[in-house]
This record gives C-alpha cells, structure tokens and sequence, in this order.
C-alpha cells in the first residue's frame, strides 16, 4: 500500500498538489477571475486553508496517539514478560526451568517483531510466536492441572497475560489513519491547490510561488504517513523496554 511508503508517498502527493496548482493557472487563463470578485474568491480560499490545517492537524493527533499506543504497549509486554519470568518460580522446579528458557526465545521473537521491516521475515515471526506461544501454555497448563493451588494459578495468569499483552500490541500496530480519512485531507488539498493556482497573479506563478503549499503539504502528508507506518519511514518504535529486559534476563 502506498501510504506503507512514507517517501513514496511524500513524492507522489507532491506531484499531484503541484499539478493541480498548475490546473489552476490553467483554468485562470481560459476564464480569468474579475477584480469584483476577488475578495469573494479571497474568503473562500482562506476558509479552504483553514479546513486543510484543521485536518491535516487532527490527523496528526490521530498518528501519534496511535504512534503512543504501540509504546505504551511495548512497554506493557515487557512487563508481562518479565513478571512471568519471577511467577515461573511457583512452578515445579523442571517447569520452571522450561517455561523461562521458553520466554527467553519468545522475547526474542518479540525483539525481532518490532525491528524487522522484511514482510516475509514477518511472517516466519508470526508462525514462530504463535507455536512457542502453544508450548508455554502447555508448560503452565500441566502442572496446575496436576496439583491445582493458589500459587500455581498465579503463574497461569501471568502467562495469560504474557499472550494478552501480545495481542494487545498486534491490534496496535493494525489500528492505522483509516483510508477515508486520508481521502478527505487529499481531496482538500487538491482543492486548496487549484484555488491557490487560479488565484495567483501572473508574477507570482513565475516565482515559484505555487510550489511553496505543495511542498509544504507534502511534508506534512511525510510526518503523518511515516508516524502512522509501523515499518517504514524513519520514525519507529524502538523495544527499549525489551531489550533492557532481554539484558537483564542474560546476565
């Protein structure tokens, strides 16, 4: 998808605003805007402007919310791994041993499902964290079937918590600006790019005058885009709450 693309995309939209401002240059040749109705023309462009930065604002506030969530949920799989880690010692002392060798490999896959930006790769991931998944609650399962207790249960629901929190982050990253959103901001900005191309005096499309909004969207469609897209652009979130835990189990 292109908006997967943050660079991609950043050319694309600059493209497109700026040949639509060069529309506008068109469309004022063949019917040139009169002087009694430039400041009509006037308002209706400023209130166009306006509704651009209002969306374009809003939609940014709805990617780094999302950009947030993914964070915070990092930060809580970490937790979850890491209390496991502690509960797996109410266990028999062989399950014990098997349910944290178990969440060593499984933090491991988890480091690499925040750092890898190859699909197929994903992919592999994906297959791997849902079997290991299967075989550590399989090694809780066991032994609170054998000799249920209070103790034991807390393991159990550390562990439940451990595959929640796994959940919790997927749906964080699948939870992207919906398409109709990004549609609308598109769709003004075209606009707002006509107008600005029929409005402008024949000095100021010499200039260079209308390539300044395209650009200057076109940056702003880049930031949205490259927060809202988990694996690419430039902006990412970085497992530092897993890694510091991965550091730490190791030692």
């Amino acid at each position: 998808m292109l908006l997967s693309h943050p660079v991609i995309f950043f050319l694309v939209s600059l493209l497109v605003l700026w040949l639509s401002a060069q529309l506008g240059t068109h469309l004022r040749r063949r019917r040139p805007l009169k002087d009694d109705k430039r400041q009509d023309f006037d308002i209706v462009e400023a209130a166009t402007l306006t509704l651009l930065g209002l969306i374009i604002g809003f939609t940014f506030s709805m990617a780094t919310t999302r950009y947030d969530l993914r964070k915070n949920y990092e930060e809580a799989e970490a937790n979850a791994i890491g209390t496991e880690f502690v509960r797996a010692g109410l266990l028999p002392a062989a399950d014990a041993a098997a349910v944290r060798a178990q969440l060593k490999r499984y933090m491991e896959l988890r480091l690499r499902f925040y750092e890898t930006r190859d699909e197929r790769v994903l992919q592999q991931i994906d297959a791997d964290t849902a079997q290991i998944q299967t075989q550590m609650w399989s090694a809780v399962q066991a032994p609170a079937l054998a000799n249920p207790s209070p103790l034991i249960a807390l393991a159990v629901a550390g562990m439940n918590d451990v595959l929640n929190s796994q959940g919790y982050t997927q749906a964080a990253w699948w939870n992207r600006i919906p398409i109709s959103a990004w549609a609308l901001m598109i769709a003004i900005a075209v606009c707002c790019n006509l107008l600005l191309g029929y409005g402008a005096r024949k000095a100021e499309t010499k200039s260079g005058y209308l390539f300044v909004l395209p650009l200057v969207v076109s940056v702003a469609f880049l930031l949205i885009s490259d927060i809202d897209s988990p694996r690419r652009g430039f902006i990412h979130v970085v497992p530092q709450n897993l890694i510091s835990l991965s550091q730490s189990l190791s030692r």
